[in-house]
């Protein structure tokens, strides 16, 4: 296998490339209404440089995750194109609280930016409320903050688009019918929760009728976890003709699973995933297509946005727009939302030509 370097296809992940980001309709709603820092809002200059020094801290669901750490090592690598300096922090567990006190210790660290990757948006949101009182600014990736908490967030592609995708792309592999169950990370992941919401929108149509949603099973983004999940949803739902997995820890840990086991070539597994995680699952079978989103243009995209916010070239406000370097121009949308690009799907004819 040669792969081919993500430089050279960095174009086609954006226009065709999206486990694991995007915030719950409802519980956005709890969260403490504080107003920002300052009385006065603050105007962009879209010609002001980027600052030279900036200092950004990564903050991910869980350090250990294979798939946060692609990330956020593409998000240092590009503070570094902008002399600034940057470090990836976290806790070894996705619980709703395991990251305030990261949040806490970063602020009293002086940092310019901090970007986070929520375990639950309501939950940092005080903290985040108490760094940004101080200056610095918040921008969320690939797992949303309450909005109210943070100044942008970086999608790595529509939640929506994700979620009727995952449902699409199962239905098209067991011809629209049969019971299927989801395996998600964990219950209060915001991501999550908003993907399977139009999951189940999704399945709602007309052409689903003889398609059957048993079960959401929570493998909490733990291997182990989430391979015991996969082996109780099979062992419970005899019937059942697939399963999607929108987590890359889930997936990966449901197709070990499989393909050891009397259900390969029965039950069909999808999901997201990374090319190096599922590269042997496709080849042996056991998966036939998956979807992600190219995970270091996601963590290089947030590294970008931070310095523009830092810089004053933007304030988060709808329609403004900045550089993200090789990934061009990027314009700020509907609550300070800024999508990477639509999901791509992997199979047998193309994963060979990735290496993430």
């Amino acid at each position: 296998m040669t792969p081919m370097r993500l430089t050279a296809v960095a174009t086609l992940l954006v226009l065709g490339v999206a486990a694991c980001g995007g915030t719950t309709r409802s519980s956005v709603t709890a969260a403490p209404q504080e107003a920002p820092a300052s009385s006065a809002a603050p105007s962009a200059n879209p010609d002001a440089p980027l600052k030279e020094g900036i200092k950004l801290a990564f903050l991910p669901k869980q350090i250990n995750n294979p798939y946060e750490v692609i990330v956020d090592e593409a998000g240092i690598e590009a503070a570094k194109e902008f002399k600034g300096e940057a470090k990836e922090v976290g806790p070894s567990d996705a619980s709703a609280s395991s990251q305030i006190s990261y949040i806490n210790t970063l602020t009293q660290q002086g940092h310019d930016a901090i970007l986070i990757a929520a375990n639950d948006a309501n939950a940092v949101c005080g903290p985040l409320q108490q760094a940004r009182a101080k200056g610095i600014k918040i921008v969320s990736y690939d797992s949303d903050a309450a909005p109210q908490c943070r100044d942008l967030f970086i999608n790595q592609a529509s939640s929506e688009e994700v979620g009727r995708s995952q449902v699409q792309l199962l239905a098209e592999m067991i011809d629209h019918k049969g019971e299927i169950a989801i395996l998600s990370a964990t219950a209060n992941a915001t991501n999550q929760n908003t993907w399977i919401e139009f999951m189940k929108e999704e399945l709602a149509k007309p052409e689903y009728k003889d398609m059957k949603l048993v079960k959401v099973a929570y493998g909490d983004d733990d291997d182990q976890k989430s391979f015991t999940e996969t082996q109780g949803l099979l062992q419970a739902y005899p019937d059942l003709k697939g399963i999607i997995s929108p987590t890359t820890v889930g997936v990966s840990a449901a197709a070990r699973y499989i393909s050891g086991s009397k259900y390969k070539g029965k039950v069909v597994l999808t999901g997201l995933g990374t090319p190096n995680q599922m590269r042997q699952f496709v080849k042996d079978e056991t998966v036939e297509k998956f979807a992600l989103w190219n995970p270091k243009d996601l963590g290089y995209l947030a590294s970008y946005a931070a310095a523009a916010l830092v810089s004053g070239q933007i304030t988060g406000a709808e329609g403004e727009t900045f550089k993200a370097g090789k990934l061009g121009e990027r314009t700020i949308g509907k609550n300070g939302e800024v999508i990477l690009g639509p999901p791509f799907t992997f199979d047998a004819s193309n994963i060979d030509q990735f290496d993430f």
